[in-house]
């Protein structure tokens, strides 16, 4: 297993850091680390040193040595970003969870027609830093340097504009009344950007799958079973992370 990781605001410049705060008092009281093991820090965007511990002070002070140069992560060359309709109660932070540890680049929030969760004033900023902190948290967890951009909460008119910026765009959605391709073999780009939009548990609206048709999205399924929102997501990333050979 590789070493844990650590959430910096600037990467170190010399080879000694000492680590304080919320990460500092992970590191000494929820992890216990003690002097000569591995840890590694980053900056969630990519750059990542990998250091020793030399001691634990206090509750809240991690000193590492040996602090190697600065290193960085490539961008991948294809990116997947999903569309997330907004789900009921706290399974938002369930799909950013699990789709944040099998390996998305980016979440966009999506009110859709059929969403019952509605993100307005306080309340959609709230929920909108609890989906950013458990990008953050899970992409920790799962030992990423580059963590999932988390976009602000988008509207059906918004998300088919940006729709219309990728290389590769599909709706998933699975209804005997409107053709579909399978995910796990339509043609996919070689590089660049692939967008997959995730309805509510309502399903996509027939007035929301024309404004994405229009934007050049295509309709897919992921397979004979119906997911629940919270969880195509992951399932489709999964998929496409095979396929474009970045779980290779």
């Amino acid at each position: 297993m590789t070493a844990p990781v650590f959430v910096v605001d600037r990467m170190p410049q010399g080879p000694g850091f000492v680590l304080e705060g919320p990460e500092g008092r992970h590191a000494v009281s929820v992890k216990r680390l003690h002097a000569g093991e591995d840890v590694v820090l980053t900056d969630g965007q990519g750059h990542w040193a990998e250091g020793v511990v030399m001691a634990a002070e206090g509750k809240d002070r991690l000193v590492i040595t040996d602090l190697e140069s600065v290193h960085e992560e490539p961008r991948p060359d294809v990116r997947i970003t999903v569309v997330q309709a907004l789900p009921k109660g706290d399974r938002g932070e369930l799909a950013v969870e699990t789709m944040t540890e099998t390996g998305v680049d980016a979440i966009v929030p999506w009110q859709a027609a059929r969403c019952i969760t509605q993100w307005k004033g306080d309340r959609g900023l709230k929920s909108l830093a609890k989906w950013r902190s458990t990008a953050r948290e899970a992409g920790k967890q799962s030992r990423r340097v580059r963590f999932p951009d988390v976009a602000d909460a988008m509207t059906t008119k918004q998300v088919a504009a940006f729709l219309a910026t990728a290389d590769f765009a599909a709706v998933l959605h699975e209804d005997r009344g409107h053709d579909s391709e399978s995910l796990a073999t339509v043609t996919l780009p070689e590089e660049g950007e692939i967008v997959l939009v995730v309805g509510p548990e309502g399903g996509v609206s027939p007035d929301e799958l024309a404004v994405f048709a229009a934007a050049g999205a295509r309709t897919c399924r992921l397979g004979p079973t119906v997911l629940r929102t919270s969880t195509a997501g992951t399932a489709a990333t999964a998929l496409l992370l095979g396929r474009t050979g970045r779980w290779s």
